[in-house]
């Protein structure tokens, strides 16, 4: 069974990045366009990693981090913050809510 990767971000072009750069490896990848839905599709489809932009609509990643940490369900899967908004508060943020790495696209 392929490895799953769910990249939530608001851009279709992050999502045809991420792609076509893990079809060599035989990972499948899941999207979403916001932290809500990202968080929906965590917990139905339980991804072996999240990818998750900082600044999205409706909910942004950090939101989105804090509830997926809190939830039971997905608090175990790791999550690598992808984000053009990679300020120090971000990053701080990010780390003490759990996640894994932050990388600045």
């Amino acid at each position: 069974m392929p490895k799953k990767i769910l990249s939530i971000d608001d851009s279709r072009m992050v999502h045809m990045v991420v792609a076509k750069t893990l079809k060599p490896l035989d990972i499948e990848v899941i999207t979403a366009v916001n932290g809500q839905e990202g968080i929906e599709k965590a917990e139905k489809e339980k991804p072996d990693l999240i990818l998750l932009d900082a600044t999205m609509p409706v909910m942004d990643g950090i939101e989105a981090l804090a509830a997926l940490k809190a939830n039971p369900a997905t608090k175990d899967i790791p999550v690598v913050m992808l984000s053009a908004d990679s300020g120090k508060d971000n990053v701080e943020r990010a780390t003490q809510l759990g996640a894994l790495k932050f990388i600045s696209k």
